[in-house]
């Protein structure tokens, strides 16, 4: 069988005799050389060398990975035989392995890379063995981290509710003495891939003893745990019942604030956000954390974030939190006294992707539909002089959510008054236009 690994040689009267190598001399032609693969290397599947050979009952050998895509896929039979399998056991055929890394090791001038040893994958009775007395959870951090297969079968075997099981009882029984912080820590760096957890998970970690142990890892741990505490907080926030037990968490709003203020990696800012969003989003406690992170100057923080970063996922995030705590009294009052809200949002609009544009448009509504008549001049006048009606002209132009067309329609209405003398031309951006040829 031919296979993808070529080599020319340069001819010597098409540059001089000079070659290049490494990018430095001439170009360097390599000739045409084919390399075979043996038939009985080759995987009746992919059509790929194999890397992890197995034999089925059929007595026929395929590569594991994908033999176990066809398996998962809801197949019986053997692909070549087309025979009803007998047993789903998959036997490591170790002969033709190790013919395959010979072939590797003598061919590697032609570029052929020497396949490594697989590690034996997990079986579910191994995993439900050390689940049925978890005391190190490494044991199932390392096998996860040995394979996506085995991830698949660690998750399927109900590991996560068991983790978080544990986890909620160290956390209870522990007073994070250093034995009991890296049994946490291994269960906590565990859960991580096993993502999105099930109910029984969600309801262990959104115990009082795992809240505030999470928040505990977010103050004392490095920041890796930091990151794994933050995203299990993430995950849990996802949900309206876990969102009013996070609420309720004591020192949880200092911790976020204090991340978004001073980011100490892109992850952890980006799901202190998130976190922050789902908190104040809620039906059942949304008021009350909005004025909270509101007292806590989180206004102002968002502002800088806007002004500072350039990646758009932070700014999108946090154009969704701002937005959200604007739709307080208070979050209006401390926006309105920032001389920085109106020209930032204004400058977002159209120059971050579609769902933070329309976080902009929408916040921007909101400060320009107070109830005072004072402000809402203020805002609209402003609004104008950076730039707002040629902005919203194009956003309807180019297109955008149903509700973000709404409020863009209702702005432009209510600016139309105050237009005379006050716009800035030049601060629109046509780039985004749609030209009509």
């Amino acid at each position: 069988m031919g296979f993808g690994w070529r080599r020319r040689r340069s001819n010597a009267g098409d540059n001089g005799g000079k070659e290049q190598e490494g990018g430095i001399g001439g170009r360097r032609e390599l000739e045409l050389q084919e390399l075979v693969i043996p038939n009985h290397f080759v995987c009746p599947i992919s059509l790929e060398l194999m890397r992890d050979p197995v034999t089925l009952s059929s007595g026929i050998t395929y590569d594991r990975e994908s033999i176990e895509r066809w398996l998962e896929a809801g197949n019986f039979t053997c692909p070549v035989t087309n025979v009803v399998l007998s047993s789903f056991d998959q036997i490591p055929n170790h002969v033709l392995r190790s013919m395959i890394q010979e072939w590797c090791t003598e061919n590697c001038r032609h570029g052929v890379n020497r396949i490594p040893t697989p590690r034996v994958p997990v079986t579910p009775f191994e995993v439900s063995e050390v689940l049925s007395g978890i005391d190190d959870a490494s044991q199932i951090e390392k096998w996860g981290g040995e394979s996506e297969r085995n991830r698949r079968c660690i998750t399927a075997n109900g590991a996560a509710s068991t983790l978080s099981r544990a986890f909620d009882a160290f956390a209870a029984a522990s007073d994070y003495s250093q034995i009991g912080a890296n049994m946490l820590e291994e269960i906590l760096c565990a859960l991580s891939w096993m993502f999105p957890l099930d109910i029984d998970a969600r309801h262990y970690l959104a115990s009082r003893s795992s809240l505030n142990c999470l928040v505990w890892f977010l103050k004392n741990g490095d920041t890796e745990f930091k990151k794994h505490a933050i995203l299990t907080l993430n995950e849990l926030s996802r949900d309206e019942k876990q969102t009013e037990a996070l609420a309720y968490t004591e020192g949880l709003r200092e911790t976020l604030v204090k991340f978004i203020e001073h980011p100490i990696s892109p992850t952890i800012t980006k799901a202190s956000l998130s976190v922050t969003f789902n908190l104040i989003s809620s039906n059942g406690c949304g008021d009350e954390e909005r004025l909270a992170f509101v007292e806590m100057s989180l206004v102002s923080k968002l502002l800088e974030i806007l002004v500072d970063s350039s990646d758009k996922s932070v700014c999108e995030k946090a154009l969704g939190v701002l937005h959200g705590l604007i739709g307080c009294e208070q979050g209006r009052e401390k926006a309105y006294a920032n001389l920085l809200t109106v020209p930032i949002l204004v400058k977002k609009i159209l120059r971050v992707p579609g769902t933070a544009t329309e976080f902009a448009v929408l916040s921007l509504w909101r400060l320009c539909k107070h109830e005072s008549r004072d402000h809402q001049e203020m805002a609209l006048v402003e609004a104008l002089q950076v730039g707002a009606f040629q902005k919203l002209l194009l956003l309807l132009q180019v297109g955008c959510a149903d509700e973000a067309k709404e409020k863009a329609t209702e702005l432009l209405k209510l600016m139309n008054p105050y237009r005379a003398g006050l716009e800035c031309i030049e601060s629109a951006d046509f780039k985004n236009l749609k030209r009509s040829f």
